[in-house]
């Protein structure tokens, strides 16, 4: 109740100390008309992995930096612990099954270049709104949020038809099948299903053939024929696709043109560091978004030679510290051009790291601090919660630290805010202004609940009880970890949201984070007074909540995921895809 009266004495008392001191110790935000923006992502980077966040064996300099000279965010939330789903509520400040862009289904990203389902057109994204006020709008990396609709250059879900000027990257995402000396990572299990089925099928027609010549059967031909151009279609069917998946998904594009089919993962990193500080250098004279969206961390972990062997934590370390080594150069190049002091840096990663993916001894995901869980777990704090640092020199306090509960999709009304835009009036917009907090002129998040979903199902809510600082998470759903007490689900890759892989929890499970940030001692009623109202208190913000919900079009459907050859990106004559532009150049 006397918050209001601190703000209402502070409005009185900060003139006069502007007054005596003539200078504001930082600058008002009025006085930088429309800041440019370098958004940094990272792709599955833990928030164990940096040094600013508590590692002490990966080196990241530059990170560190930018946290050392601007805000640090250590719980900040994505909304979704996969790709797709969370960068679709990154760009929209959106839950995404508000846009169709979670899964009802165990395809919970987008699978294909060459699927139907993506972004949808009437989304607009936070680069939508700074185009029209005036910016230059850049996306650099990956994107993994579709591309076509209904035909091959329709380009409906693309870059390009969601505010960005200029798109160089992936349109899909990183995978082991890019690299051709790993292995496929690519719906792995399935595959296996799918050879050895062929097989099957092939065998029994070869015993029927034999069966035949010998008379050991008595089958006419006509059957037997059938039943070998069964067995052709059949393969055709899935090794047209799984067969190719370095042509049909690894592919590097600029703006609607393909210039690698697939790419040449060797010269990925430099053209994508070439291409992000070009841009900078192109648009210094005018307000300008850039959206650095890293391929790193993710697996095949593709590392230039100059840094391979130099962490203590392997390829993966190594990657990480060249990523670490590419935000230098972007911080570099905006120094450079004398734009510091006039654009706001935000680093993030898109959610938790893959604790489940290994080769062998090699651990090629990431670590996520003492935080349980990890990619792919929508409850656990692991899967969700990521590192968040924003500089903005003079603006924001270098050095400051904030344990309020924050979102990624914070960045859509924070962003669009600086530029002079408004935020949609016809939808629900889930994130929030950071600038208040960030400046220290409020002292609490604007969340007061934040639902953490893992495809469409609900896993767990936070509730940030603001009068007492306590931040409590009740888990509906959890993953069945495998072997049991591992941390993940080590027999299947990734961590199910629903089926035989999960525990529902009647009572929920209940933790408070400011206490127990592991999320290792559940309350009970027994143990927390308060159990009981506080489950009730979440209980009536779900159902507030889903009243929130309307239906819409599912983006990753089965029949939106599947690879459909007549959607797919060609820079030739459809089989015959394959160019390499770059190396023409």
């Amino acid at each position: 109740a006397s918050f209001p009266f601190l703000c209402f004495r502070s409005a009185l008392v900060t003139p006069l100390i502007f007054g005596l001191f003539l200078q504001a110790p930082f600058t008002q935000p009025s006085t930088i008309t429309q800041p440019n923006f370098v958004l940094l992502l990272a792709d599955d980077l833990g928030i164990g992995d940096i040094g600013c966040y508590g590692n002490d064996t990966i080196r990241t300099p530059n990170i560190d930096r930018l946290a050392k000279e601007g805000v640090k965010l250590t719980q900040h939330i994505a909304a979704a612990p996969l790709c797709t789903p969370s960068r679709a509520a990154f760009l929209t400040g959106r839950y995404p099954l508000r846009s169709g862009m979670d899964a009802i289904n165990d395809y919970r990203v987008i699978f294909w270049n060459a699927g139907s389902g993506g972004l949808p057109p009437n989304e607009t994204t936070f680069a939508k709104i700074l185009q029209h006020q005036g910016y230059s709008t850049g996306l650099i990396g990956k994107w993994h949020l579709g591309v076509n609709c209904e035909s091959r250059n329709d380009h409906c879900h693309h870059p390009l038809k969601h505010g960005f000027d200029y798109f160089y990257g992936m349109p899909f995402t990183l995978i082991s099948d890019c690299e051709p000396t790993e292995t496929p990572e690519m719906d792995r299990a399935f595959r296996r299903k799918l050879w050895l089925s062929t097989q099957v099928i092939g065998l029994l027609t070869l015993t029927a053939v034999l069966g035949r010549l010998t008379g050991l059967i008595s089958v006419h031909w006509k059957a037997l024929t059938c039943l070998a151009g069964f067995s052709l279609l059949f393969f055709i069917s899935w090794f047209s696709s799984y067969g190719f998946v370095r042509y049909w998904n690894c592919i590097m594009m600029r703006n609607h043109g393909i210039t690698e089919q697939p790419m040449v993962t060797d010269r990925t990193t430099s053209l994508i560091l070439r291409e992000s500080i070009s841009f900078i250098e192109r648009n210094k004279h005018k307000p300008f978004l850039l959206f650095l969206s890293f391929l790193h961390s993710h697996t095949p972990l593709l590392t230039t030679e100059k840094f391979l062997g130099r962490s203590r934590h392997g390829l993966y370390g190594d990657n990480v510290e060249e990523m670490d080594w590419m935000v230098g150069q972007v911080l570099d190049a905006i120094d450079k051009e004398g734009l510091k002091d006039t654009t706001l840096v935000y680093f993030a990663s898109d959610h938790g790291g893959w604790l489940e993916r290994q080769e062998g001894e090699r651990q090629l995901g990431g670590w996520n601090g003492i935080y349980k869980g990890g990619k792919a777990m929508g409850g656990w704090e692991g899967g969700i919660r990521v590192p968040g640092i924003i500089r903005w020199p003079g603006v924001l306090p270098a050095g400051r630290v904030i344990d309020e509960p924050t979102s990624l999709m914070d960045i859509y009304p924070t962003v669009v805010h600086l530029a002079g835009g408004a935020v949609p009036q016809d939808r629900v917009i889930d994130g929030r202004d950071l600038l208040p907090l960030l400046r220290g002129a409020v002292a609490h998040s604007e969340h007061e609940f934040l639902f953490h979903y893992c495809g469409v199902h609900l896993h767990a809510v936070r509730w940030h009880q603001k009068d007492t600082g306590a931040v409590w998470k009740a888990h509906y759903v959890t993953p069945i970890f495998s072997p049991p007490g591992a941390g993940a689900c080590h027999d299947r890759g990734f961590c199910p949201c629903f089926g035989e892989g999960v525990t529902h929890h009647e009572p929920p499970l209940l933790f408070e984070l400011s206490q127990d940030p592991s999320e290792a001692k559940p309350l009970s009623a027994d143990t927390e007074p308060l159990f009981d109202t506080v489950i009730r208190k979440i209980g009536r913000a779900i159902e507030e909540h889903r009243r929130t919900l309307t239906p819409v079009p599912e983006q990753l459907s089965v029949s939106n995921v599947v690879w459909k050859p007549w959607l797919q990106p060609c820079c030739g004559t459809f089989p015959f895809c394959w160019c390499d532009k770059e190396d023409d150049n």
